[in-house]
């Protein structure tokens, strides 16, 4: 498994058309980047969504960041990874999260104890019979997890942890609860303007959307963030923080600072939502592909 030390996230795959998807995964692989991480939440469906992206391309590695295990059930994921583990060799990355309770709740479900039930899926997944071939090298599987008890879950029964919507300060503390050897996949948005206001105006919507949901906004108070900076769309501290605005320099800077910090791997999720951004990852390929 080649993740790289860069690669990108985007919500394209599970909002956009899928003509435009498709059109873009050449030159995205062109331009060097070696992972595309793609969200499920209200979109399209993870596994199909991953299929497409896996025929699309010829060497993009693909990552759920996440598959919301509310979704599906635990058989369903476990033999839907081992198909495309199968089909396309050390390409697909299982990354699993509990979601968040208004997205849950969409689906007809009941949000509750989120550790518990991560735990027990993956005791399904572990159990699932299949039928099928078995892919000669088993896919790779991440959670997302923010809190030190879901990182120490990461750490015991998978590959690593994803963790998404976090500032550098998060990256060193969920290193320390990982230990030495897990991957950690680190989400960076990143936004290629240099006007404070513009940049901000720009990323509000990313930072307000999370900051609303409990699981993110827990987790940064657990880093010393105050309820104000989580209000009205997030403080502009708090944005600053959590997206990395400016030019090709101030993204790689960010990038480092996280690898610094004891992440494996950053991918950048360039803003606004809803479109690969080719146009800002060709200016921060030269900038962030040979750290």
């Amino acid at each position: 498994m080649k993740l790289g030390r860069v690669g990108v996230w985007s919500s394209a795959p599970s909002l956009a058309p899928a003509a435009s998807v498709r059109e873009g995964l050449p030159e995205l692989e062109e331009l060097g980047f070696p992972t595309l991480w793609y969200p499920e939440g209200a979109g399209k469906e993870c596994f199909s969504t991953g299929t497409l992206l896996l025929a699309w391309s010829e060497r993009l590695v693909v990552a759920s960041g996440i598959a919301n295990l509310h979704a599906r059930d635990p058989m369903a994921a476990a033999n839907g990874a081992r198909a495309l583990g199968d089909a396309f060799p050390g390409r697909f990355v299982l990354g699993l999260g509990v979601s968040h309770a208004p997205s849950v709740a969409a689906r007809g479900g009941t949000y509750a104890r989120p550790l518990a039930t991560m735990r027990a899926y993956l005791d399904g997944m572990d159990a699932a019979p299949y039928g099928g071939h078995e892919p000669e090298e088993p896919v790779t599987r991440l959670l997302a997890a923010l809190g030190p008890r879901m990182l120490e879950l990461a750490a015991e029964r998978t590959a690593g942890a994803h963790p998404y919507f976090v500032p550098v300060e998060h990256t060193a503390f969920a290193r320390e609860r990982l230990g030495p050897g897990p991957l950690l996949a680190v989400e960076q948005a990143v936004l290629l303007e240099t006007d404070a206001s513009r940049a901000r105006e720009l990323a509000r919507p990313y930072v307000g959307y999370y900051a609303r949901l409990d699981n993110y906004a827990n987790n940064l108070r657990r880093l010393g963030w105050a309820d104000d900076d989580l209000a009205d769309g997030g403080s502009d501290r708090l944005l600053d923080a959590v997206v990395a605005w400016g030019e090709a320099d101030a993204v790689r800077a960010r990038v480092k600072a996280h690898l610094d910090a004891g992440a494996d791997h950053v991918c950048i999720q360039p803003l606004p939502a809803g479109d690969l951004h080719l146009a800002q990852l060709r200016e921060l390929a030269p900038a962030l592909l040979d750290l």
